[in-house]
């Protein structure tokens, strides 16, 4: 691996890294409607039969999905790196996310899990091995320079993608149980029953159709890498793995940092495949709330990336990421903590009257705090660890290394879920079962503390 400094790119136009950028704008609504805010909640609440066995499903539906993604992006990357172009692999990874996704809306109340969670699963890995390829063409777009604040924007930019999907969802389509009625006091534009679940079920076609639009811009904007070989054998893609892995084994400071990376990767994705169905369940919170809560993370973290986006040249990528891990470290603290009447485990009480409204609780104002304190930090910790890998690799062997990269927030990203999933089963108790995140978060806080910045510097 070369550690000479990544040279500036050549001039490329600025619609082509609009249609870079796009991707993420049109790739977020997956991970914040379904994943996050609105069809994990239903799932957990009311596709199964009971909360503990909803978390359990959902929890070994994102392990699954992230052991397939662990085991093959690397070789993904590697087969990318070789050939060339990177657009023929997403666009087959397009459709398969778009089919997955349509199938969700076949994921009935009290209904098959095994429908929603092979759907999930094919959608996530998708999902995931498309990330690996547009990340791959950050080097060959970007300076180093640049790298940081156009990674924090485009995160930002996805949050915001999110933030309209979200709304589109509550004011037009999503009915609240009691009026009959969307936020913006109107019936259902499409006339979905909250019933028969269809106000969750709808997010799955909506998130195909959307994610559909708007990665066109990359595929008409955004120029592809040029074609190496007309043929890869899967034997030279293995061979060349194999190469960069021992490569990665002897330079300590790529390791440390993807190990790092790996740890407090798995919190994060922990935290957000898990929080807003922890909500769901603690608090009672139906669709309304839920998205509500939703709309108000992606809020503030659309903020965060800005901010982040703009202190990339002050501070630098590793700061950041500590920054941000130390912000998550709280909060997650903070919303494990609290629950109907109290906050601290119990150590303070609070009134369990409600006042009305949205979050009409004291305890569930709280939650809502530490969740913005969530939405502030988990932009920039992603964001910034792009950027601080492609600020330690060349634009020719970036797919090679992202698909590493992937791997390294993946490798065990099915031990979070799981360890969420065993420790709920086995406590009985969904609080305990999301503690387990605080662990991923700390260790790959520590860690990062040692790994240097750029990683290729020894």
């Amino acid at each position: 691996m070369s550690t000479r400094p990544l040279q500036s790119p050549p001039t490329i136009k600025k619609r082509a890294l609009l249609g870079w950028m796009m991707f993420d704008w049109a790739a977020q609504p997956f991970f914040t409607v379904i994943l996050t805010f609105i069809f994990a909640p239903y799932f957990v609440a009311r596709i199964a039969d009971d909360p503990v066995v909803g978390q359990t499903a959902w929890a070994n539906t994102i392990a699954i999905g992230g052991l397939i993604v662990a085991i093959f992006s690397p070789l993904l990357g590697t087969i990318s790196d070789l050939s060339g172009p990177r657009k023929p692999w997403l666009m087959a990874f397009a459709i398969a996310k778009i089919i997955a996704l349509t199938a969700l809306w076949w994921a009935v109340p009290n209904g098959d899990l095994w429908l929603p969670m092979a759907a999930i699963v094919v959608a996530m890995v998708a999902a995931e091995f498309s990330i690996v390829l547009n990340d791959s063409l950050m080097p060959s777009l970007i300076n180093q320079q640049s790298l940081g604040r156009f990674s924090n924007y485009a995160w930002g930019l996805g949050y915001l993608g999110g933030l309209v999907t979200l709304f589109v969802v509550l004011l037009l389509l999503a009915e609240d149980a009691n009026t009959g009625k969307t936020l913006l006091g109107i019936p259902s534009i499409l006339g979905l029953s909250t019933a028969l679940g269809e106000d969750a079920r709808i997010t799955g076609p909506f998130a195909a159709l959307w994610y559909f639009l708007f990665i066109l811009p990359l595929f008409f904007w955004t120029p592809d890498n040029v074609r190496r070989n007309s043929g890869v054998s899967l034997g030279q893609s293995w061979r060349t793995l194999l190469g960069t892995l021992k490569e990665v084994y002897h330079h300590l400071g790529l390791r440390r940092f993807l190990l790092a990376r790996m740890l407090y990767q798995d919190g994060v994705n922990g935290l957000l495949a898990l929080g807003g169905a922890f909500a769901a369940v603690m608090f009672g919170w139906q669709t309304i709330e839920v998205g509500v809560y939703g709309i108000l993370l992606l809020l503030i973290a659309i903020i965060g990336c800005a901010v982040a986006g703009r202190a990339e040249a002050a501070v630098g990528s590793k700061c950041l990421v500590l920054m941000s891990l130390i912000g998550l470290i709280i909060a997650t603290l903070g919303i494990v903590s609290t629950g109907p009447g109290f906050t601290g485990f119990g150590l303070v009480t609070l009134s369990l009257e409600d006042a009305g409204g949205l979050f009409g609780t004291a305890a569930e104002k709280i939650y809502v705090a530490f969740g913005l304190l969530i939405g502030l930090t988990f932009g920039p910790v992603q964001a910034s660890s792009r950027a601080y890998m492609a600020a330690s690799v060349s634009a020719n062997e970036a797919g090679r290394f992202f698909g590493l990269y992937a791997l390294s927030g993946r490798a065990t990203a099915f031990l979070a879920p799981l360890s969420v999933a065993w420790i709920t089963t086995w406590s009985e108790s969904t609080r305990w079962g999301m503690s387990a995140l605080i662990v991923f978060l700390i260790l790959g806080f520590v860690l990062l503390c040692f790994t240097p910045y750029p990683a290729n510097r020894r």
